[in-house]
């Protein structure tokens, strides 16, 4: 126990069990902190790019997910140490912000922390590492802008996002069907985004799956799909201008709060209490009919809660389809798609709070019994369903994951339609516009800004590995190609297409989630390199 005293002569501890903690100072801890995040780097190299493998996790039930997608690998990975948390973070925040770029961003960090160590041994101090960096990220960043392009689009020229997201869709498991998810991607995007405000709300868009038929099945609905049937099988299963009653009170006597009970001696009683409860069903529905002397006139009830056989069969007789036990999410965007309202007690119906559809179909599939409602053609089509097949349900679960990567990069585009290339140029061209700039200023901090350089390359050496290309033989081909044409646009030709120009192979990245990259990596990197002092409880 380490003791200290007070100008009194009090004595007290500087840290509590001492000899219980472990302690790791200076070079040391930072080494330790270093090697663990280029673990977590190197874990996912291997799946960036459109050759990149995919990662199987088991989590502690059973549950199996292959997926290459950074930030899912990295949240279902068990991670212990601190500073490997830091780059889960980092995958995740580039996830939360741009959705697209989780691999290449935690890869980078790697890098950073991989060449700040070499410039550690050489007795640089951690700080002037910290700022040469941020210098250098800035050099970055600017250079991007210089080099991005304006890409134009309208409701009737969706070419240009449907290519970016293909860019995206290109490294998933999904890329056989690119085109048409992209193009499902892009529709279902413009179909709720506000192009004067430049916002889209991916909450409108409801991604949902069913295991059957073959990944070509996806389709974008103009609508939503409930995963429900009518509640009785006897109901039509095709309603055609339909009127909605969305409904959160149920279709069942109001019980009382207190404890009560009561007492039937004769069948009379027996008679009157069910014809009573047959009334109050019958005022229901009727309700849902017409209401204070006017025509309510809905044709169909979803309810938020289930009703009994009694009320099921009522409403069977008084020709009133209804769905029982929808959810509350489902409910509001049931009520957003039919421009309809949610209404808490029957009293407060009226017809301007229906909610109006041109279709409402059950569907079945396959041999199974399952079934799903579609609402369709809704007066304010805000709302649209993606709805994915595929052959096993570890297959649609990396569908959604793809479909919501797809999504968010046209999203980032319709608010700043800034693009650079992809194929590992932008970073070839920010190495070299980097490397260039580092001669400009005269301190230590040039050896950094030239580290992030080398950094930089390691993007596209990780796309030419993972590829099957000779790493280093073909950066450095691409790169003095670039210098010599001044073109920014040569990359890796993964696909070995036989062109090195990205233009050409029509690969995109948003300009936005580029400079994301850069920002986050380097801020993560620097907040690594500024520890010197890791107190941490010994185990037992």
């Amino acid at each position: 126990m380490a003791l200290a005293f007070d100008e009194f002569g009090r004595p007290f501890i500087l840290i509590k069990q001492q000899d219980e903690k472990s302690r790791l100072r200076g070079l040391d801890a930072q080494k330790a902190n270093i090697s663990a995040g280029k673990a977590v780097s190197r874990i996912l190299r291997t799946s960036l790019g459109p050759k990149g493998m995919d990662k199987m996790l088991q989590s502690p039930d059973g549950d199996i997910t292959i997926t290459n997608d950074g930030a899912t690998i990295l949240e279902q990975m068990d991670v212990d140490n601190q500073i490997a948390k830091l780059m889960v973070e980092l995958s995740q925040s580039q996830d939360y912000e741009i959705g697209d770029g989780t691999t290449g961003v935690v890869v980078l960090a790697g890098a950073l922390l991989e060449h700040a160590e070499h410039l550690l041994e050489r007795g640089i101090h951690p700080i002037r590492v910290a700022e040469g960096y941020e210098m250098a990220s800035r050099i970055a960043v600017d250079h991007l802008d210089h080099i991005a392009q304006k890409y134009e689009f309208d409701l009737n020229n969706i070419e240009p996002l449907v290519q970016t997201c293909m860019t995206t869709l290109n490294s998933k498991i999904v890329n056989r069907c690119k085109r048409s998810l992209a193009e499902i991607a892009v529709k279902a995007v413009l179909a709720v985004a506000d192009l004067e405000r430049k916002d889209v709300n991916l909450d409108l868009i409801k991604v949902e799956g069913k295991v059957g038929a073959k990944l070509e099945d996806t389709e974008l609905i103009y609508g939503i799909t409930v995963d429900k049937e009518m509640s009785h099988p006897q109901m039509p299963k095709q309603i055609e201008d339909a009127k909605i009653a969305i409904l959160t009170c149920p279709f069942e006597p109001p019980k009382p709060k207190t404890k009560h009970k009561v007492d039937i001696d004769s069948v009379e009683k027996f008679q009157t209490l069910r014809l009573q409860e047959q009334k109050y069903f019958d005022d229901m529905v009727q309700k849902c009919k017409v209401a204070d002397y006017e025509d309510v006139g809905a044709t169909l009830v979803i309810c938020q809660w289930g009703f009994d056989d009694e009320a099921n069969h009522l409403l069977m007789n008084r020709n009133l389809p209804a769905v029982r036990w929808v959810g509350g999410v489902e409910l509001e965007l049931i009520a957003i798609a039919t421009g309809g309202r949610i209404v808490p007690r029957f009293q407060e119906l009226t017809p301007e709070k229906l909610g109006k559809a041109g279709l409402v179909r059950e569907k079945a599939f396959g041999t199974t019994k399952d079934r799903m409602l579609y609402i369709e053609h809704c007066a304010n089509s805000r709302a649209v369903t993606i709805f994915i097949r595929g052959g096993n349900k570890m297959m649609i679960e990396e569908t959604k994951r793809s479909i919501h990567d797809a999504l968010c990069v046209a999203r980032n585009l319709i608010r700043n339609n800034s693009i650079v290339y992809g194929g590992g140029s932008a970073e070839i061209s920010c190495s070299v516009a980097v490397e260039a700039a580092a001669d400009k200023y005269p301190g230590v901090e040039q050896y950094a800004i030239r580290a992030f350089a080398d950094a930089l390359d390691c993007i596209p050496m990780a796309l030419a590995e993972n590829s099957g290309l000779q790493p280093i033989e073909t950066l450095s081909a691409v790169k003095s190609q670039q210098i010599k044409e001044n073109n920014p646009y040569f990359g890796i030709d993964c696909n070995d297409i036989g062109t090195n120009d990205m233009r050409e192979q029509n690969v995109f990245e948003t300009l936005i989630g580029k400079q994301q990259q850069i920002l986050l990596a380097t801020q993560v990197v620097k907040m690594i390199l500024k520890i010197d002092d890791v107190i941490s409880p010994t185990d037992y």
